[in-house]
């Protein structure tokens, strides 16, 4: 007999106006406790599915109690278990999650188990929105003509996906050619309150991909985890979490005329990078709420792992419940998501009076004090003011190679590089731009900076200025929606004009699918060292993701993407220098192309309408007739076939028991790579092309896959084969072993030789040696990307020791079984005198009941070097998935012991 819920005495009923009930509901008022009501929305959440979920096993009284008490028990990092509502996935990281989830059938089969215990308990959605390539642009018919290069190149892996999202329950996957997963989310599958069989609750979502965070706009709590990490959510396992600190976001005043959302998150991320906000929620509130859309909301907490914080979290107010009705959600579903918030304290209500709420620490912003700006060249949070862009840029092209910086010589400074462009003199310098994308579901979501951007092709056009062809532009809609409104307003033709024709509906140039430059624009950047440029409206710009030609990178909203593509260069001063001349020979200059805020305002207002996106999202998971006309098998064990490139059963579970293997140290291990600070998860797991001369190019040339063929990493990351092989592949990497030499080789410390790192990984391995990585600050950085630590442990990675970590990396490494450590406080690699040459030992407790979460452990080398770490299992449940070898072996002994 079921145990008696510890809370029922507050499920309570949710009446309708008109007479009966929406559902039942757990509620916090009834829990008549005043600690509650100073707590931030965000940590309400927590407390909602802490009370829903409290059996006393999983989740437990105490663990209640921990989160009223959010304000005393914040700054002791203390752990609570949470269960997400929903689980979301795009297909570089789903294809992968449904690789390891029939494999944990396939493990459970052979330990002679019940293997439907390997099926989702929360719903799990799947975009299928990352295989699109920029290859067909400037054409009437790109979008067809892509999508058929797509579905050649990726019709394993959609088959794949098809066949998962029948051989499990409750898995949704939406068809390629839909759209961006994060803006789906937020236009159609986020439902803000979840009705489960009469139960009522907030939507909550965890996500593989770090820009999850976009449906905190929407007031759903939600960001990005491992892909491991989801897969264990999915099976109903709690997420372990440490409480987080929230810092309160006060925004007052309004946006300036002409300056965007864009500039707004780029000005956020600055800010909140400076204040500190790695590990804690970010809430935003204050009068200025109401002068944002809902969209620039959406933009604002999509950009969240840029500015490091695990959510930027807007609660729901009357700006959500009019989006809502807006993007379609029926007004039945709108009233009983506000009746459930109101009723239990997580509603907004700026026409009353609002009771203080306790924040961790306090920021504020005047939106008045924002400024027209860009971001780059090789991270988004170095901003840089629009009128300070050329000043910028000449210091970036003298300073020293890093971040802000290319050490070009002086003589070297004034290159022009002629070259010839369908029989026509074409020339680049450097700053000139080659790609000029508007793309990514930070900004393609918000109506007011794409049509910003139609506004700015049309005056452009009336004027006489025109892109320059060589340039790579590209439109790459987050949703059908987008198209809608931008024919309806009658822009997209003037986008036309301007060689913005739509590619595709997916991520694009912000993932690195960026497709290939124009052969005679790549030997003139290759053949004279050109630092080419890519102005694009995403969210990320590290070095060598968005094409491995264009070494400068720049973060701008749509309608600057439109302007400097016209200006054909990032050297240039908008306030002062013409962006072209006009048909009429007289100097073009950027207020003569740029949008008011009112004429903006008018296109959104007579263009974006309720059934564009009802009509969008009635016919999404019909699919199209490609992906209708594939054919799958019905079984529900997946029939592996050896010879495939795209799918391969990983090596996770061979030869695994019903005991778990133990802790361990690490003893003898060999430096395998030795880095400086951020270094990404690009860096380490690239999801661009794949180079010619790389071990995955020569694996896949072995079995018979021509280079055209090649595809890209992330489309390959079913294979294990091919990631491990593709694993700190990143043209662009630094390891201090190679002395300055820049590219994904190492030195075999044994024999001194350089090789490709995986060839000298597989040597170690063979040898029997462990290996280890030394990293500087916020190692792992950047995306979400499971494969960042699933490919060092097929290395034979045991160990990274580094400055800190980037939150989900950290927790992917541990999920894979590899050990995190962090050097002490003002130590490092070179200031322990650390070269990488030395063998490193690892000194921990045989037992795991000897361990405990974030203790100091020794570290010592061959050469007499001894030195501390902070051992990173930040909770007993991370030890727990270490003392099993990883998080999937501990799911999979824990649901066969149920």
């Amino acid at each position: 007999m079921a145990a008696e819920h510890p809370f029922k005495e507050v499920l309570t009923s949710l009446p309708k106006p008109g007479g009966g009930e929406f559902g039942k509901f757990y509620s916090l008022p009834a829990l008549n406790d005043p600690r509650i009501d100073k707590l931030p929305y965000s940590i309400r959440i927590l407390l909602e599915s802490a009370v829903r979920n409290c059996d006393n096993f999983q989740v437990k009284k105490e663990d209640v109690e921990k989160i009223i008490d959010w304000e005393n028990t914040s700054p002791k990092q203390v752990e609570i278990p949470f269960k997400p509502a929903r689980v979301l996935l795009q297909d570089f990281t789903g294809v992968p999650a449904v690789v390891d989830l029939a494999c944990m059938r396939d493990a459970m089969n052979k330990l002679g188990s019940d293997t439907s215990k390997i099926n989702p308990l929360v719903p799990v959605d799947l975009v299928i929105d990352h295989s699109v390539q920029v290859d067909v642009t400037r054409s009437e018919n790109a979008v067809q003509e892509n999508m058929e290069l797509e579905f050649r190149r990726n019709k394993e892996r959609f088959s794949f996906l098809k066949w998962g999202s029948s051989a499990f329950h409750n898995m949704l996957v939406v068809p390629p050619g839909s759209g961006i997963v994060h803006q789906v989310n937020l236009e159609y599958l986020g439902r803000v309150v979840f009705n489960t069989n009469g139960t009522l609750y907030p939507d909550s979502v965890v996500g593989t991909d770090s820009h999850t965070t976009m449906i905190d706009g929407l007031g759903v709590a939600g960001w990005g985890v491992g892909g491991i990490e989801a897969e264990a959510a999915m099976l109903g396992q709690p997420m372990s979490m440490v409480l987080p600190g929230v810092v309160g976001f006060k925004l007052s005043g309004k946006l300036r005329n002409g300056v965007t959302a864009t500039d707004l998150v780029l000005t956020v991320t600055q800010m909140l990078r400076k204040h500190g906000v790695v590990g804690k929620f970010v809430e935003f509130y204050g009068d200025g709420m109401g002068e944002l859309s809902l969209a620039d909301r959406a933009t604002i907490a999509n950009m969240s792992p840029e500015y490091g914080a695990t959510m930027g979290f807007f609660p729901v107010d009357h700006v959500t419940l009019q989006y809502l009705k807006l993007t379609g959600r029926s007004d039945e579903t709108v009233a009983m998501i506000e009746s459930y918030l109101r009723a239990n304290k997580m509603f907004v209500d700026y026409k009353e009076p609002q009771q203080e709420r306790v924040y961790s620490s306090y920021l504020e912003l005047n939106l008045a004090e924002v400024e027209p700006c860009v971001s780059g060249p090789k991270r988004p949070h170095d901003r840089v003011p629009l009128k300070e862009m050329k000043a910028d840029w000449n210091s970036c092209l003298n300073n020293k190679v890093g971040f802000k910086g290319f050490a070009v010589p002086k003589e070297a400074l004034e290159k022009v590089a002629k070259f010839s462009f369908d029989g026509k003199p074409a020339e680049l310098k450097h700053g000139s731009v080659v790609i000029a994308a508007i793309t990514s579901c930070t900004n393609t979501s918000n109506p007011s900076v794409m049509l910003g951007a139609g506004l700015v092709a049309k005056k452009a056009c009336e004027l006489g200025l025109q892109v320059k062809p060589w340039i790579k532009t590209s439109l790459a809609p987050g949703s059908g929606v987008v198209t809608k409104y931008l024919l309806q307003s009658g822009l997209q033709e003037y986008l036309n004009k301007q060689g913005f024709h739509i590619v595709g509906y997916g991520c694009t140039t912000c993932i690195g699918n960026s497709g290939e430059l124009d052969e005679s624009v790549a030997s003139a950047i290759s053949e004279n060292d050109i630092i080419a440029a890519a102005v694009l409206s995403g969210n990320r710009n590290f070095e060598g993701r968005v094409h491995a030609l264009t070494r400068a990178n720049y973060l701008a909203s749509p309608p600057l993407v439109v302007a400097y593509a016209l200006a054909s260069t990032v050297d240039i001063d908008f306030d002062k220098e013409p962006i072209g001349t006009g048909k009429d020979g007289k100097s073009i200059f950027f207020k003569d192309i740029w949008p008011s805020t009112e004429e903006v305002a008018e296109a959104v207002q007579s263009s974006v309408l309720p059934d564009m996106f009802r009509s969008t999202y009635q016919a999404i998971t019909k699919g199209n007739p490609m992906w209708n006309q594939l054919q799958v098998p019905s079984s529900i064990l997946y029939t592996w076939d050896p010879n495939s490139t795209y799918i391969h059963e990983p090596p996770y579970f061979k030869n695994m028991t019903m005991e778990p293997p133990g802790v361990h140290g690490v003893k003898d291990a060999y430096c395998l790579l030795n880095f400086g600070d951020s270094i990404t998860t690009d860096h380490i797991s690239p999801a661009g092309s794949i180079h010619k001369d790389s071990p995955a190019a020569k694996f896949l040339l072995d079995r018979g896959v021509e280079r055209k063929d090649f595809n890209s990493y992330g489309s390959r990351r079913g294979n294990d084969e091919v990631m491990a092989r593709g694993t700190f592949a990143n043209i662009r990497l630094v390891n201090k072993l190679l002395n300055g030499e820049v590219g994904p080789k190492t030195i075999h410390v044994p024999t001194g030789e350089k090789l490709y790192v995986f060839d000298a990984a597989m040597r170690y391995k063979d040898a029997g040696h462990d290996t280890i990585v030394l990293a500087g600050a916020e190692y792992g950085s950047g995306s979400s990307r499971d494969w960042a630590a699933k490919g060092p442990m097929l290395l034979g990675v045991k160990a990274v020791i580094a400055k800190s970590f980037e939150r989900i990396h950290r927790s992917n490494l541990v999920g894979m079984g590899i050990i995190p450590l962090c050097f002490k406080s003002g130590e490092d690699a070179d200031t322990l005198g650390l070269t990488g040459h030395e063998r490193y030992t690892i000194d921990l407790p045989n037992k795991i009941s000897d361990i405990r979460p974030g203790q100091d452990v020794t570290v010592t080398t061959d050469n007499g070097k001894s030195f501390t770490c902070t051992v990173r299992f930040d909770t007993e449940v991370e030890l727990a998935y270490f003392n099993n070898g990883g998080i999937l072996p501990y799911v999979i002994r824990n649901l066969i012991k149920q």
